[in-house]
């Protein structure tokens, strides 16, 4: 029997409509004063406003910080936490897409625990304590409702990560009401960034277990069955839902079972050009797929009946179905209209070594990978990805 250890989010409400018993939760949880961490775009699409009607009506007293960028810096988390001392809080609520419940989670530790955030980067360094904490993502794909991590942008180009269960919120709300919104493009690669973390979860070459795997494939059920669907019917509640809970499973998936080389070389891409993590993961994903392929064949083939569905042809030969995979997330891609080269982004090719450079930084990450990546295996496959 394979040793092993499972952390996850302590309570998860799956369902329409939940943002409705925000008061009640922040009673369970003891919550005098509670601090709501998002970003503008959230206020533009007006889901501020509906979060701060349902707090305002169930006498719930709050303030906010509500200008989180994507891929936060040090001084925007600073920025949150001066806000949090000022009003002497008590809870938070981080409300949007991963980079706000990120800053959220941070907040909630360096609040109440002291510690300064330069001294708890890295894994099992943070010891909290920390403030209750809610999550309730607005998009489905970082599945940061159910990990215990939390980036920050550290350099103009480098980001750095805080590892610790005391990220884990106590409750995560996910409620597809707040996803109606989401424009196609993101719901594509937010979708995506999901799949990848299953996917990686799956095939990682350390703590994969037996509970990440059956995550890993059931996230990856919902989210192929419902990817499409919420990308080009953006109104269907239960395709909106199916993702969110897919997502979710996923990031309890690689909470435990943590992502490799597609990330790794996914944060490069974000950090020198600004791409969306989703596109990002989303431009490599089926060219490290391809890379990985000699060395996970069999785990590929495992997954490709669920994600590929009516299309997977039962076939005995691992290496066929592997391929056959790969080419089905192709596929999908183009299906979802995503950008699939770099060069269609503005990027260079002259700019590729130092991607692959910049890549092997990222050797959290790279160490969990099926196959070994050195700079030039992460070159090629830039140059495939191009």
């Amino acid at each position: 029997m394979q040793n092993f250890t499972f952390n996850t989010t302590k309570s998860v409400i799956n369902q329409t409509g939940a943002l409705k018993e925000i008061g009640r939760l922040c009673e369970s949880l003891h919550i005098q004063k509670l601090m709501v961490v998002t970003d503008p775009g959230i206020i533009a699409c007006g889901l501020y406003a509906k979060l701060s009607n349902c707090l305002e009506e169930q006498g719930v007293n709050f303030c906010a910080y509500t200008d989180i960028v994507p891929d936060p810096s040090e001084s925007v988390v600073e920025a949150a936490l001066a806000i949090g001392r000022e009003n002497n809080v008590d809870g938070v609520l981080g409300f949007g897409g991963g980079s706000s419940l990120d800053t959220a989670k941070l907040v909630a530790l360096l609040l109440k625990s002291k510690e300064s955030l330069s001294e708890i980067y890295g894994v099992d360094v943070a010891r909290g304590p920390r403030h209750p904490l809610i999550l309730v993502p607005t998009t489905a794909g970082t599945g940061s409702e159910a990990t215990a991590v939390a980036i920050v942008t550290t350099g103009e180009t480098t980001k750095m990560g805080v590892v610790s269960p005391i990220l884990l919120p106590d409750i995560a709300i996910l409620d597809a009401e707040l996803t109606l919104g989401l424009p196609p493009h993101i719901t594509a690669a937010t979708g995506i960034d999901a799949m990848v973390h299953a996917i990686e979860a799956y095939t990682s070459k350390h703590k994969k277990n037996i509970y990440s795997d059956l995550l890993a494939k059931q996230a990856l059920e919902l989210l192929s069955n419902n990817i499409i669907d919420a990308t080009l019917n953006g109104s269907n509640v239960d395709s909106r839902q199916g993702m969110l809970l897919g997502a979710f499973l996923a990031g309890q998936a690689f909470a435990n079972s943590p992502v490799a080389a597609v990330h790794a070389l996914a944060y490069p891409l974000g950090g020198h050009f600004h791409i969306p993590h989703g596109l990002s993961n989303s431009l490599v994903l089926p060219h490290v797929m391809r890379f990985n392929h000699s060395h996970c064949q069999q785990q590929y083939a495992e997954l490709a009946p669920i994600i590929m569905g009516k299309e997977y042809t039962a076939n005995s030969d691992a290496a066929n179905a592997s391929l056959e995979l790969i080419k089905f997330i192709e596929r999908l891609i183009g299906k979802l209209k995503l950008t699939s080269h770099l060069r269609d982004l503005d990027i260079k090719e002259g700019h590729l070594p130092t991607l692959a450079r910049d890549a092997m930084l990222q050797q959290r990450l790279l160490i969990n990978n099926p196959r070994e990546v050195s700079e030039s295996d992460a070159l090629e496959i830039y140059q495939a990805a191009f």
